[in-house]
């Protein structure tokens, strides 16, 4: 069987007027922040402060801070599981793709896709599937094919012709570090990225991006407090522009703010020897509204939702795909 699915690319801007789509992951970061009362202001703040964090970044010839803005768009990725698009159609990810706005110039740059990342079936490996192979075991342990199928499912999108007529550079996903890993500052230095941090073994989601083509080094930029993970296929020091990996780190150091202020918004810098921790108290709130434990809720929702519309109706396809297919 050498079946090829056919994926669709949806964007939607992210900007102080977003509403999230029926369709919309409804655990995703930024869906979270554009409900509720306060989804106009969370949206503005939001915004305003990725665009400080950029020209803070981008300072060269930029006396006043205020050269650079970021426009972000949600980028929604449906597969059709069924031959000639048939109206099935799986929610598969959702990523973010920046664009930068020079006003001195007036141009409009290309900037980095990926940053954000949400998947369906992701949310089915970590929230129910992890979960149940562990209930009863005295010792954490992965299934022998855990993330195997997302990650052919990813890798199938990236090496596809849709993604190709959409974006013209592999994705870039910047997430947390893991607060179950301690990581080491080293002595390299880039000059947007930062300072690199290493660690002795790689997170259990260090190991899922593995098996999506993509790997993994830490950065703490200039003015962060913890270094972010970058996941990517390439080269992250050559295949991106400055101001494209500027995108980035913005766009990502300021939602990691939001989302985990615990290891982001700490009140003091990670040391030479550095373990993050969601239990740490010396931190500052910033002034957007964010539901943790709703998302961690709906999680697990949504990862029962793409077990019963996806995993298992077509689960002789997509092992069969998985087999013979993927790429």
């Amino acid at each position: 069987m050498n079946k090829e699915f056919a994926f669709t690319v949806k964007s939607i801007r992210f900007d102080e007027h977003y509403h999230p789509a029926e369709n919309t992951r409804i655990t995703t970061n930024f869906a979270n922040l554009a409900r509720g009362a306060s989804r106009q202001e969370n949206l503005r703040n939001t915004l305003r402060m990725i665009d400080n964090r950029f020209n803070a970044l981008a300072h060269w010839d930029n006396p006043k801070g205020d050269r650079y803005s970021v426009e972000l768009d949600i980028i929604s990725v449906e597969m059709d599981i069924d031959d000639q698009r048939s109206g099935h159609a799986i929610p598969l990810i959702e990523i973010l793709k920046t664009h930068i706005v020079d006003r001195k110039t007036n141009e409009r740059l290309p900037g980095i896709v990926g940053n954000n990342f949400s998947s369906y079936v992701r949310d089915y490996d970590f929230s129910v599937r992890l979960l149940e192979h562990n209930k009863d075991q005295p010792h954490f342990s992965t299934p022998a094919d855990f993330g195997e199928l997302h990650g052919k499912l990813f890798k199938s999108f990236v090496n596809s012709s849709t993604y190709k007529e959409h974006f013209n550079k592999p994705p870039v996903i910047c997430l947390s570090v893991s607060s179950a890993k301690t990581y080491h500052r080293t002595e390299n230095l880039h000059p947007v990225l930062g300072v690199e941090y290493l660690q002795d073994e790689y997170s259990l989601t260090d190991e899922y991006f593995k098996k999506m083509g993509l790997k993994v080094r830490y950065f703490m930029p200039a003015n962060s407090v913890a270094p972010l993970a970058f996941y990517f296929a390439g080269d992250v020091l050559s295949d991106y522009t400055t101001l494209e990996l500027i995108s980035t780190i913005s766009t990502m150091d300021t939602f990691q703010k939001i989302y985990r202020p615990e290891i982001y918004n700490a009140n003091s810098a990670a040391g030479k020897s550095y373990q993050p921790s969601l239990q740490h108290q010396d931190y500052s709130l910033t002034r957007i509204v964010y539901d943790r434990e709703e998302r961690s809720r709906l999680a697990i929702e949504q990862g029962k939702f793409v077990e019963e519309n996806f995993i298992k109706p077509y689960q002789s396809v997509l092992e069969q795909w998985s087999a013979h297919g993927a790429r």
